[in-house]
């Protein structure tokens, strides 16, 4: 049960929040609080009140397990713990003990007095929800902060250590070690002294026109860089009001907070924060199953991708054997790693220090015997088959008992990949994302063999490296590039039909997709979709392809790589520009299958791309190959440029409602020459359509 602990420090009540797992501010905390609060105002023999935190946290705000429910809204809200703690007769202290966070740190923020510990992170990231601040803290940090420095913490959403936020009136003292006493000590300072600082009574700097200039500043950034989060903009409103009277300002804020939890994109990107928490909950797998050491990872493959993967394990300080067939490959890998680091060193994110102790913890070689105590071994090698079958091999022979076996692959079977070897227990997908020491998601593949175990501590083991990783079953694909394949169709298909590869990018990129299909096959390379397509024809004889991208590849047209693709490229550029030798080739192909170029219309093609991965979606839910829509959200989110604001590809369709999906996708396959098969609503997808439920109903 929530609840807050007691104890008498001599004269003082230190009050510790104790809600696990992030001591938020549920509705039973905030009436224990308050009670707490009010006991000690009581109390004749206490002199001051410390309020610290349970574990490593002070405060994570907001208990999100009451998001959508009754209790997020009922009394006592937030506001009125806050003010109980404001008006106390007696001296209030905040004992940041670690992470203090949105709500956590509006109640700091309303007690007398604050103290922190130099680590300790402190932030609003309610922008991050679609949300603003709504306790507070767009009105009482800029009285603490200054406006820059509370613009920077409520706009960006990012933490920040409490000993970068010192200056100013924020924290009282900024201490290393024992913040409990050091709250204790002041508070008896702040009861000798006879008055009680509130920083509602504190006022802003006359910065006049400076101010106006700042946050015009702040209102360009923000609509250039998030142009469909209106919560940035609000949030920066919100902050101006502090300049005036504080119970307009709130008023203000609270406004601004309730129309933006009513905004789509709020309820999108709090969807992608609840699906982020639900995709590591895994069914059939008990949460307290065993999880397997792993201190030694192996990485066969020292290309881009190998490279990449090895340096995610080298960023948690993990050792990593990296084995490579050839000599040159290997030093050509090294080199591409040790750029990469000093590139990062470069833009300050790593010291020198830092990129020579990772790269010590590299072990090179050209001998999978090296690979003997690794406790996980993951090949990164072409994607082929027997490629894989030799490597998995050689592998099994010299892995140690209760190793893990993971193969990075992309779209082969795991199962027949498992069965290449003696322990197909041990054996689990892990297809990392290019550039892997960058992108977030990690497919992580369970094989109809792989055991509950090796699951667990590959699903922990991704948090460690910063990855969120999404289980998922076995199927030509798998999650991620299964639906893709019937994106890029689409895309093809409409440029076939005559829309250009630019308004085909430019639609789907102004409705927010990271980068159009088309710049990014040339950023992943043509041939890649190339090679895969020739497997389909002879696998999938059924499904129908626009021989399109193919004519391009007989062209030598690879991408980026090549320096013409869809687009061309100038020497040292990544900027796509438009070939009239491609709109040559487009109006050949044209004619050469007798297609009449017509208009395509923008909303089209947005719904064309998007409805196929919703489509094929419902197909993989009923396959169970996903083990929820939020689950396939997260992929896309993560791992391929969707638009947070949207909240995934699913959550976007129940927007839309499955009825008119549905009718939609009839629509699309009654045009001519249309792929009526594949137009033709999932059963899954017509069985919400008939019901009127949403994925995230089911």
């Amino acid at each position: 049960m929530p609840g807050v602990q007691t104890h008498r420090d001599g004269d003082i009540a230190v009050l510790t929040l104790d809600n696990p797992p992030v001591n938020g501010f549920g509705l039973q905390q905030r009436r224990a609080l308050i009670q707490a609060l009010d006991a000690a105002a009581a109390d004749a023999g206490v002199r001051g009140v410390v309020v610290t935190g349970a574990g490593k946290l002070f405060s994570g705000g907001a208990d999100i397990r009451e998001f959508g429910k009754p209790e997020m809204t009922a009394s006592p809200h937030l506001l009125d713990v806050l003010q109980v703690a404001e008006e106390c007769g007696k001296p209030v202290v905040a004992a940041i003990n670690g992470t203090c966070m949105g709500g956590g740190l509006e109640f700091s923020l309303a007690c007398h007095g604050r103290v922190a510990l130099a680590s300790a992170p402190i932030g609003l990231p309610e922008v991050k929800l679609g949300l603003l601040p709504g306790s507070g803290g767009t009105q009482r940090l800029p009285r603490a902060l200054g406006l820059e420095r509370a613009l920077e913490l409520i706009v960006s959403g990012d933490p920040q250590p409490a000993a970068a936020l010192r200056d100013g009136a924020l924290f009282d003292e900024v201490v290393d070690a024992d913040v409990v006493g050091a709250a204790c000590a002041l508070a008896r300072r702040l009861a000798d002294a006879g008055s009680l600082p509130r920083l509602r009574e504190r006022a802003l700097a006359d910065e006049g026109t400076a101010a106006q200039e700042l946050l015009a500043q702040w209102r360009a950034q923000a609509a250039r860089k998030y142009p469909r989060q209106p919560a940035r903009l609000h949030a920066i409103d919100a902050v101006a009001a502090s300049s005036g009277d504080f119970d307009a300002g709130m008023a203000l804020e609270r406004w601004l907070f309730f129309a933006l939890l009513a905004t789509p994109e709020s309820h999108a990107m709090r969807h992608a924060f609840f699906a982020e928490r639900a995709a590591s909950h895994l069914r059939g797998v008990p949460e307290d199953t065993p999880v397997r050491p792993v201190r030694r990872v192996g990485v066969v493959g020292a290309g881009t991708m190998g490279g990449g993967i090895a340096m995610n394990f080298l960023n948690a300080g993990i050792d990593v054997v990296l084995v490579e067939a050839g000599q040159e490959a290997l030093e050509r890998g090294l080199a591409t790693m040790r750029a990469n680091y000093e590139n990062s060193a470069r833009r300050g994110r790593l010291s020198a220090q830092q990129v020579e102790q990772r790269l010590a913890l590299l072990h090179p070689s050209l001998d999978y015997a090296a690979l003997g105590q690794c406790d996980l071994i993951i090949e990164a090698v072409f994607e082929d088959l027997d490629v894989k079958r030799e490597v998995f091999r050689r592998i099994d022979e010299v892995a140690r008992d209760g190793a893990i076996l993971a193969s990075n692959t992309s779209t082969l079977d795991l199962d027949a990949i498992a069965a290449f070897t003696r322990r197909p227990g041990d054996v689990v997908g892990m297809h990392f994302f290019s550039p892997a020491n960058v992108m977030k998601l990690l497919e992580v593949v369970r094989g109809k063999a792989t055991a509950p175990d090796v699951l667990a501590t590959v699903m922990r083991l991704a948090r460690g490296i910063g990855k969120i990783a999404v289980v998922s079953g076995v199927c030509d694909g798998f999650i991620g590039n299964r639906m893709l394949e019937h994106y890029g169709r689409m895309a093809h298909f409409l440029v076939e039909e005559g829309a250009s590869p630019q308004q085909v990018d430019r639609a789907l990129e102004t409705w927010g997709m990271a980068m159009g299909p088309f710049r990014m096959s040339d950023l992943a390379g043509n041939d890649i979709g190339w090679a895969i397509r020739k497997r389909r024809y002879v696998d999938k004889p059924g499904m129908r392809y626009s021989r399109l991208a193919d004519r391009l590849c007989e062209l030598g047209r690879f991408g980026q790589k090549t320096g013409a693709g869809w687009y061309r490229y100038e020497p040292g550029s990544r900027e796509a520009l438009p070939d009239p030798e491609v709109d040559a080739m487009i109006r050949q192909y044209r004619h050469d299958i007798g297609v009449t170029a017509r208009a395509v219309t923008d909303r089209e093609i947005v719904e064309r791309c998007i409805y196929a991965l919703v489509n094929e979606a419902a197909r993989i839910l009923q396959e169970g190959i996903a083990q929820r829509a939020s689950d396939i959200d997260m992929v896309y989110l993560a791992g391929y440029g969707f638009p947070q604001w949207r909240g995934g590809p699913l959550l976007w369709a129940d927007m839309q409602g499955s009825y008119m999906v549905a009718r939609r996708m009839r629509e699309f396959a009654a045009q001519p020459g249309a792929d009526a098969a594949f137009w033709e609503p999932a059963p899954w997808l017509a069985q919400l359509a008939e019901r009127g439920k949403g994925f995230h109903d089911a």
